[in-house]
Formats: C-alpha cells, structure tokens, sequence
C-alpha cells in the first residue's frame, strides 16, 4: 500500500471529510484497545513506534537507541512481527541473516539484526520470553505502540518533521492510526526526525503536555555520498514514504533523470528489476540506486543496484541516553 497523497495535506481534502466518520470510528477502536492492560515481560521493554501509517524513521531510530543501551552496558535484543515474512508466526524464530532473507522473515528484521540479535514474533507476550530467555536484559520492540499484547517500560513514538500526523485524521480519512491526544498518554517521549513545520507543531503539543522532545537527523553514509555526488541516478524504493529517499539523493548532489516508487514492502521480481535496469538505461542514468531497506528485497542474483545507507543521529544524545537509563528505574 501506498499512502495517499491527501493524507498529508495540512488541511483536509473534500475525500478526507468524507472519509473522517469511518476514521472516527477506526480511531475509536484502536483507542479503545490501547487502553487495555498488557502482559509484564521478565525484562524490561522499550518501544519504538509511530503515531501514524507510513515511514517515519522507526527503525533506523530503534538500531539507534539500540547502540546507546548497548553502549551502556545493557544487552539489548530486537522484537520484531516480521512483517511480509512467510516464518513470522506466534512461534518465536531469531532471525539469521545467512539462512534468512526478506521473504522469510521481512526486511526490517535483517537491518536490526546488523545491530543486535532479533527475534520475530505476531504475539508479542512469547516473542519478549524468547529474547528473555536468549539473554536480553531489555528488549526494544520495533513497531507495536498500538498492540497492548505486551506491557512496554518506555515508548518512544517517532515523527517525521516534514509531515508531522498529516491532516490529523484516523485512517482511512488520514494517517493516524488513533487520535493524537490518546496516542500520547501511551509514550513517555517523542522524537521528531528532520526539520519541518509538521514536526515543529507536534513538537509543541508534546511539550505542552509535559513529554520530553528529543530531534534526529538520518544521515547518509559519506562514503556512498561521494558516489553519487554529480551523478545522473535512477532512483527506485518501496518504502512508506519514497518521496523522503528521492529528497535525501538529491541533498547528496545526485542528479535523479528517473525515479520510480512501488508499495511499501514491495516483494521484488525479477521483471521488476528488468523494467528498472529498461527505465534507467533509457533515462541515461549511470548508476540505479535504492535503499538498504529495498535491497533486503532484492533477487539474491541482482547485483547491478547501488544502496544509499542512512543512520539516525540524536540532536541531544546526552539527552536521549539519560531518558533510556531511565527504563530500569521505572520498571523497579
């Protein structure tokens, strides 16, 4: 799926008025469920979410905060539903990047688990056992802010600066995924990645209500950066936003002749790729390159595709590693 267009629209579209009493109500449920009370895992739990469908750097910020517990002492491992895996089920399975790939576990569980071990799970509660179990003393949660499966110490709700929540609306009619104010009495802070208006109005109803703000920035590795410096690229992604990937070649001074956008968490086929490697020859582009997320989903066999790897940095990260240490405090 990819998102609409209207949904980010500072105000809402005649579709999204039309669409906002089905959002009410789909607001209303998750609300409502969001409020129930979830299981104690044996270890403390950290959860990195959004307050919205669609990418807003939650796992680039989960690896981040991953480093500073490990960085701490802590022994952190990943839960993951493993979204798009054919293995993901209510049997825990960690995840081995040299026997798995994207279609058997999902992508974003093989980026984690550059970091740290990773477990994949669609119930939670036995997933946090099995990282209990493995030996995690805290287990971050990628995703999950709207389950109550799993009880969680800390959550960390992630917003792009450039669209903040949109139009303000619950799905279908916006973003959301539940009403912001009732979203924000479920995280105990919240960080805003990349400068913007949006992120800068969230930001101001966070702090109004008392939450700590911390600021990211994804940043491009120097080294790919130099690649694609004055080059004429083809750029492809599949991910909630590809409009933020385009955005971020174009500030390393690549020069995009052709660009094409598919459904976030696009199963890639080998025609597919051919049809990339037709549009880039045609468009004259020297080099093809898409994300680290993207590439996960590539046939093992295509090799002719550049990677443009980001990581998130804290704007404070005095700051951030202060509120993580927090999270056995808490749970005691």
């Amino acid at each position: 799926m990819r998102a609409p267009a209207f949904w980010w629209r500072e105000q809402a579209s005649g579709l999204a008025r039309l669409l906002s009493p089905l959002g009410a109500i789909y607001g209303a449920v998750t609300a409502r469920r969001m409020s129930r009370s979830g299981v104690e895992s044996d270890v403390p739990v950290l959860c990195i979410g959004n307050f919205v469908a669609g990418g807003a750097g939650k796992t680039p910020a989960a690896i981040a905060c991953a480093q500073v517990l490990a960085a701490s002492g802590e022994r952190p491992m990943f839960l993951s539903r493993g979204y798009g895996g054919a293995l993901s089920s209510t049997t825990p399975l960690r995840v081995d990047p040299a026997r798995h790939d994207a279609a058997m576990v999902g992508d974003e569980p093989l980026l984690l688990a550059r970091v740290a071990p990773v477990f994949i799970c669609t119930d939670r509660v036995a997933g946090a056992k099995a990282a209990a179990l493995a030996g995690a003393s805290i287990v971050v949660m990628d995703d999950g802010l709207q389950n109550p499966a799993l009880a969680k110490v800390l959550s960390l709700a992630v917003v792009d600066g450039a669209t903040g929540v949109g139009n303000g609306l619950c799905l279908p009619a916006g973003p959301l995924r539940a009403p912001l104010d009732g979203q924000l009495r479920a995280v105990e802070a919240v960080l805003i990645v990349g400068p913007g208006r949006a992120g800068d109005g969230v930001a101001a109803q966070v702090q109004a209500g008392g939450l700590p703000v911390f600021t990211g920035r994804l940043a491009p590795a120097p080294d790919a950066v130099e690649r694609l410096r004055g080059k004429a690229v083809f750029a492809f992604a599949g991910i909630g936003r590809p409009e933020k990937f385009f955005d971020t070649l174009r500030g390393c001074g690549a020069r995009i002749v052709g660009r094409r956008a598919f459904a976030d968490h696009h199963a890639y086929t080998q025609g597919d790729l051919d049809s990339v490697s037709d549009a880039a020859r045609l468009s004259g582009a020297e080099i093809i390159v898409t994300t680290e997320k993207d590439a996960c989903r590539l046939p093992v066999n295509a090799t002719d595709f550049a990677t443009l790897p980001v990581t998130l940095s804290f704007g404070d990260p005095a700051a951030i590693t202060a509120w993580l240490a927090t999270i056995r405090a808490r749970r005691a």
